[in-house]
């Protein structure tokens, strides 16, 4: 039975009596429709009634867009719901996590690089603002996993960094300024990403800790924010075959699941061990790390049986509700282990007060808050967090800074990316709008910047004539598309063949570890973001108008001793 008086909940004697006649009156179809997190994809005032009246759903994600069409959208949904939903943002970095045009501050591996647990804090709470007053209540995030592989694409800017001291201090940071705004607390992937390269959204992940090795690091992690109150937490398509095996001896090879699967890392790992009572949500349930796992029929209702309390995303709505509920029926889900995910799931809700709210009916805010999303303010927070950790990672040939002066031509190589898969949808990685953006202030800063790419290398003289310096500004994105993320020259004459021709500059936008690929850099920034307020930072350092602050992490250099030279 959950203690709806203990952490994380704290409910009063009202607000327990709210939960326990709420489940009371549920029909079982609401009780099923209340294990789901919906994916929003008709913004139709007649499917949004749908979702909440025909499969009451307990909770709600969606794909971004602008802030008048996402708080339009969770108004129809909280009028037409018989019970408040939690609606969950993704600001990891910032409001932009939320909806379009919301200010990027900073994602982990940038808080981690400026060492400041007040970006962390900011960077939640500016965040949190900006969800709220389209309307969200639930925030999934931090990530608090450790990066202990170079290689891993998933959470490598993500997640902060592999210290689990710096994790912890920074996601208390975190949590504070999500409760300031009144948000659910989230954290994110038990147990654990970052310990391998593959992607869970392609496979399913492993993290090949022993248990001592993890209880000293992702444990000591996960211990201590569940100590510190977190509301809710993400289990993620990774297994833990160490603790499995501990947990349950004589364990095959070939049942062991994933976590959002596995009862002994739910139930004896995560609660009984490290004493949590709050929600547990799975991950998308589209990423192949849970499709491949065993028929959708039995991932369905197993998610549940296995100890989580919300299923994240429907597969087909109609289909996925049918198996949930085939499964209570069957007994996969049994009345115990229905009811105690029921009691999570409105207790959270009346933790952040969203059934006194449905009362008064404020559970939506004033439309004229809608202002907040991507202000001066937030921006100029923006800006002084990205001055803090663009990180100069070596300038081994001593070229910086350029400046329009010294060095006012510079041929700019471009390297894009080729788009990323958010929440099952492939979306286009905005490189173009980028550039465009990138070049404007280069040329506000006085440089003339050629970006154009030629067909052949041609003459080595007439490019150092041409040329004073080349800037080589890798935009790389992607996301559940490869297991590993590298640098792909589009073109021959992209390649770094002008590396000894003129100064050369590499600046990472994204992903720190690009020295892998581009080992021959002499002088590597990295950036972190591909923000208006990150490039802008990066450009100022480059030409001296403000010094480097951010720290790298070892993993930069990739395990190679060419790329320190």
């Amino acid at each position: 039975m959950v203690d709806l008086k203990a952490k994380p909940y704290y409910l009063k004697d009202e607000d327990i009596k709210w939960v326990e006649d709420t489940i009371a009156g549920m029909s079982d179809e609401e009780k099923i429709g209340q294990l789901f997190v919906n994916m929003v994809i008709d913004r139709s005032p007649e499917s949004l009634k749908k979702t909440v009246q025909e499969y009451h759903v307990g909770a709600i994600r969606y794909h971004n867009a602008a802030k008048e069409v996402i708080y339009e959208q969770n108004k129809v949904l909280q009028e037409n719901t018989k019970i408040p939903l939690l609606i969950a943002s993704n600001c990891e970095a910032g409001g932009n996590g939320g909806v379009d045009g919301g200010t990027t501050v900073a994602c982990g591996a940038a808080i981690a690089a400026a060492d400041s647990e007040q970006a962390a804090y900011e960077t939640a709470l500016i965040g949190a603002r900006e969800a709220a007053a389209i309307g969200c209540n639930w925030n999934f995030a931090p990530v608090v996993d450790l990066t202990y592989n170079w290689r891993n694409t998933i959470v490598q800017t993500r997640a902060f960094n592999n210290s689990p001291e710096d994790t912890i201090r920074y996601a208390k940071a975190f949590f504070k300024g999500t409760r300031e705004n009144g948000l659910a607390t989230c954290c994110k992937h038990f147990p654990g990403d970052g310990t391998e390269e593959n992607d869970q959204h392609l496979l399913m992940g492993i993290n090949d800790l022993s248990c001592e090795e993890w209880d000293a690091t992702f444990g000591k992690v996960y211990k201590a924010l569940i100590d510190d109150g977190v509301m809710t937490i993400m289990a993620g398509h990774i297994a833990l075959p160490s603790y499995s095996r501990k947990l349950c001896p004589g364990l095959r090879d070939s049942d062991i699941l994933p976590a959002t699967l596995s009862p002994e890392l739910i139930n004896g790992l995560l609660r009984e061990k490290l004493g949590f009572e709050g929600l547990v949500v799975t991950d998308a349930s589209h990423m192949i790390g849970m499709f491949a796992a065993m028929p959708r029929s039995e991932q369905v209702p197993g998610a549940i049986a296995a100890g989580c309390d919300m299923f994240l995303f429907f597969n087909d709505v109609e289909e996925d509700f049918g198996y949930m509920m085939d499964g209570y029926r069957r007994g996969i889900i049994t009345e115990e282990r229905l009811s105690d995910a029921l009691r999570r799931i409105l207790g959270v809700k009346a933790a952040i007060g969203l059934n006194r709210k449905q009362r008064e009916g404020t559970l939506m805010p004033p439309r004229e808050q809608l202002d907040i999303v991507g202000c001066r303010e937030h921006e100029a927070a923006a800006e002084r967090i990205a001055d803090q950790y663009v990180t100069l990672v070596k300038d081994t040939q001593k070229c910086l800074p350029l400046t329009p002066e010294s060095h006012k031509r510079l041929k700019v190589v471009f390297i894009a990316g080729e788009g990323m898969v958010i929440a099952g949808k492939l979306v286009e990685d905005g490189s173009d709008k980028v550039k465009e953006e990138f070049l404007r202030l280069l040329e506000e800063e006085g440089f003339e910047a050629d970006a154009s790419t030629p067909a052949a290398k041609g003459s080595m003289e007439e490019f150092r004539k041409r040329y004073d310096a080349c800037l080589v500004v890798l935009n790389v994105q992607g996301f559940a598309q490869f297991n590993s993320m590298r640098i792909k020259w589009a073109s021959p004459t992209d390649q770094p063949w002008y590396v000894s021709e003129v100064p050369t500059v590499f600046l990472s936008l994204n992903f720190p570890n690009h020295l892998i690929d581009v080992p021959m850099a002499k002088t590597y920034i990295n950036a972190y973001h591909n923000s208006v307020p990150a490039m802008k930072a990066a450009i100022r350092k480059i030409t001296g108008k403000s010094g480097f602050h951010g720290r790298y992490n070892e993993n930069v250099f990739c395990g190679r001793w060419d790329t320190r030279i």
